[in-house]
């Protein structure tokens, strides 16, 4: 199911939001998105791709502390219509007489629509999970926000990303992978993207995945990969009189992926090429990542199919079903 939901992702390009109660939409330049997991992924590569635009995103219950809330279109965003967090942003956004939209496929957040007569775009229910409806979410907030020049450049999407190009580099990535920790790092603007990496090993694969940009780690997190290799004589030892090969234990299972935009900042270009080197010089596995393509978009959506077959490919070595989240559901009962 996954892999197929990978092939028709263009397809959700083609998808034309319908607005409905589309009389009480409020015409605004800043919103807030509220939204949890997948369901706010499109959000971040909206920001990532149109940084101008003002944009809050917010993953909590309620709504955040802003002056200007009066002046912002409240859009609550959950595939499923059932999340706790962003039920709890729609009523908090009514009990307070603000603006407010939905974007699900259905569940209570359509009823409380229809019941407030909210505006809404219901998604299109084709059985795949929230982490693989971004196309849908992206083309929808657009089509709130009223963008509809941008939302027409997006939708030649549906004919340019080719995911059967990217699915033997994921594939064959899949492999490297295979019995290590994938830590990815990306420049700052590029935060979506390599956060994306990291949920789809986290879901599709079950492992643990961890992401952090540029420059902020060089500042700290790379420090602590540095007892690999020798920055350190092998025979010293630490107060409590471990040895640094025990710390350099730590680092055996991860693997570290760049990921390199030509468009990035040429100081983060330069940072990521001296970081990619020093990690080497250590021992430390690094593969780096190319992001490609004619466009800003392209380039953000390509990396992201290439992270969905890397993820899948990993989990058919795992022998692990890439599509239930059993240990959300668990959670989710568990805190009723």
């Amino acid at each position: 199911m996954l892999a197929q939901a990978i092939k028709d992702f263009p397809k959700q390009f083609a998808f034309k939001p319908t607005i409905e109660n589309k009389g009480g939409l409020k015409s605004a330049a800043k919103f807030v998105v509220c939204g949890m997991g997948g369901s706010n992924h499109a959000t971040d590569v909206l920001k990532a791709w149109k940084p101008e635009l003002d944009i809050v995103v917010h993953r909590d219950y309620g709504l955040p502390v802003l002056s200007d809330l009066n002046n912002r279109l409240i859009i609550i965003c959950s595939y499923s219509g059932n999340t706790e967090e962003t039920i709890d942003a729609f009523n908090t956004a009514k009990e307070n007489n603000l603006s407010v939209a939905v974007i699900a496929k259905g569940g209570k957040l359509i009823d409380l629509a229809k019941e407030h007569n909210v505006p809404y775009i219901v998604l299109p229910d084709t059985g795949i999970q929230p982490r693989s409806a971004i196309g849908f979410m992206f083309m929808s907030l657009m089509k709130l926000m009223g963008d509809e020049a941008d939302l027409q450049k997006s939708s030649a999407l549906a004919s340019i990303l080719k995911p059967d190009r990217t699915e033997g580099t994921g594939r064959a990535l899949a492999k490297k992978l295979t019995g290590r920790v994938p830590v990815i790092y990306s420049s700052s603007r590029n935060f979506a993207v390599a956060n994306n990496w990291k949920v789809k090993f986290t879901e599709n694969t079950k492992i643990p995945a961890f992401m952090n940009v540029l420059p902020e780690l060089n500042h700290h997190e790379m420090n602590g990969f540095s007892a690999q290799g020798g920055s350190l004589p092998d025979g010293w030892r630490g107060a409590s009189g471990g040895d640094v090969s025990t710390r350099r234990m730590l680092l055996e299972k991860f693997h570290f992926i760049f990921l390199r935009d030509d468009e990035d900042n040429p100081r983060v270009i330069k940072r990521m090429a001296v970081l990619q080197k020093m990690y080497a010089d250590r021992g430390l596995p690094v593969e780096v990542v190319n992001l490609s393509g004619q466009s800003r978009l392209e380039k953000i959506f390509t990396s992201l199919l290439l992270a969905d077959w890397t993820s899948l490919a990993l989990a058919e070595i795992y022998g692990i079903d890439p599509e239930p989240v059993p240990m959300v559901e668990e959670f989710k009962k568990l805190i009723v």
